[in-house]
């Protein structure tokens, strides 16, 4: 069901959908492990009756990632401790305050990577979350939880973050579609933090038409004056079928690529995952130090790895990748001097098996993704069916929210569909 479709529908009927799809999309352990909190019917029935009227979104009912806060709703971040150490808010947060002035519909909370720190849909908490459809093959992280309620179908739209690729990587991995703000929102601004320099929010859909609609209500859509010029960067790495795929996907959208801007931005790339994993790690232990050893036990071991390697980053490391980060942002300056937007893979493989969730394939999964976060670049991610049935993704990133590449580009996928 689209945007329109659950719009039709009365508050009783509506709330009783949410329910009924949660049921019968996702086993039980497959709810445990995506869906951290369901409003039960009559609260959802209130919720759908209360939507204004008026708003581009009325009566859509979203899931929230639960970095969030909203009255009555533990915020877990998708730990086992937190509320034990943060304060309630009595206020939702921001983004929530947002979605209810456009008429969007809270349904519940979404589960994630424990405390937004990973690209897979791993948890030790709560259970792994699969990609709908795939048992046994991640649904991709952090925002897993959001990702598999939008791709199950339980509802069409749902908020995510994305700090190091956690929209992009499960919208890729899950077939849907994907948007990437930019850090420092003030939608970001009172979520349970990660990596704050990096940190945005953002939110997935299964439609292009939603997504555009999303986006229309939530940043604003621009139309462009002139034709925009894109350029596909062939990244290294990729699995076959997934290069042959996105390869064929991003020809629409950037015509001939004349190559350029190749060289110098695959030399900028290239050391990005290193000098996101030093930057952000150094941010990420700034926040948790404080909880780090006395709640040690209750870490799960992907993280609590993270949090030793994190306590270690060392002043000269810091002053080592700086030079890299700096061209990195030099090389997105200058390739926006020439061109208006670059599309690239997301993902360099289909969604893994669990035991493929190897340190190596997280960093050619960083890889792809840390160039755009190192920026502070929007990004929009567009599903690329695989010939196995899976899905990857393109990245299409952008200077700023509100350039018309957003509104050309949605249009251009729309038209294809229709």
């Amino acid at each position: 069901m689209n945007f329109g479709e659950w719009q039709e529908l009365k508050p009783e009927a509506a709330a009783r959908e949410v329910l009924r799809r949660a049921d019968a999309h996702l086993t039980a352990s497959q709810r445990h492990s995506s869906i951290a909190v369901l409003s039960d019917e009559a609260a959802l029935t209130a919720a759908f009756a209360a939507s204004p009227r008026e708003g581009p979104l009325r009566g859509v009912p979203y899931l929230l990632k639960d970095l969030f806060d909203v009255p009555g709703m533990p915020t877990f971040a998708g730990s086992s401790f937190l509320p034990e150490v943060r304060p309630a808010r009595a206020e939702s947060s921001r983004i929530v305050q947002d979605l209810a002035a456009v008429g969007a519909v809270l349904a519940g909370k979404s589960h994630l990577f424990e405390f937004a720190w990973g690209l897979t849909g791993e948890n030790a908490h709560y259970g792994d979350c699969e990609r709908p459809g795939s048992p046994g093959r991640t649904s991709g992280g952090s925002s897993s939880g959001s990702a598999v309620a939008v791709a199950a179908d339980i509802v069409p739209f749902a908020i995510g973050t994305d700090t190091g690729g956690s929209i992009r990587v499960p919208a890729a991995f899950c077939g849907i579609y994907g948007y990437r703000g930019v850090p420092g929102d003030p939608s970001i601004s009172d979520g349970v933090p990660l990596a704050p320099s990096f940190d945005t929010v953002g939110w997935f859909t299964r439609s292009a038409g939603d997504m555009r609609t999303a986006c229309g209500a939530l940043v604003g859509l621009k139309a462009g004056g002139r034709t925009l010029r894109g350029c596909y960067l062939d990244m290294p790495g990729l699995d076959p079928d997934v290069a042959e795929a996105c390869r064929a996907a991003a020809a629409p959208l950037t015509g001939p690529d004349d190559g350029s801007p190749r060289q110098e931005l695959l030399a900028a790339f290239s050391p990005a995952a290193e000098v996101y994993g030093v930057l952000g790690g150094l941010e990420t232990w700034r926040i948790h130090k404080k909880w780090a050893e006395r709640y040690r036990a209750r870490y799960g071991p992907l993280v609590l790895d993270r949090l030793e390697r994190a306590r270690a980053v060392s002043p000269a490391q810091v002053a080592a990748v700086e030079p890299s980060h700096e061209t990195l942002k030099r090389a997105w300056a200058r390739f926006f001097q020439a061109y208006d937007f670059l599309v690239m893979p997301a993902t360099p493989c289909a969604a893994p098996l669990k035991a493929e969730l190897t340190a190596a394939n997280r960093l050619r999964l960083l890889g792809l993704t840390a160039p755009a976060s190192l920026a502070g670049l929007p990004v929009l991610t567009l599903p690329v069916a695989l010939a196995s049935g899976l899905s990857s993704g393109l990245q299409v990133v952008f200077s700023q929210p509100q350039s018309p590449v957003l509104s050309w580009v949605l249009d251009a996928c729309c038209h294809s569909s229709a």
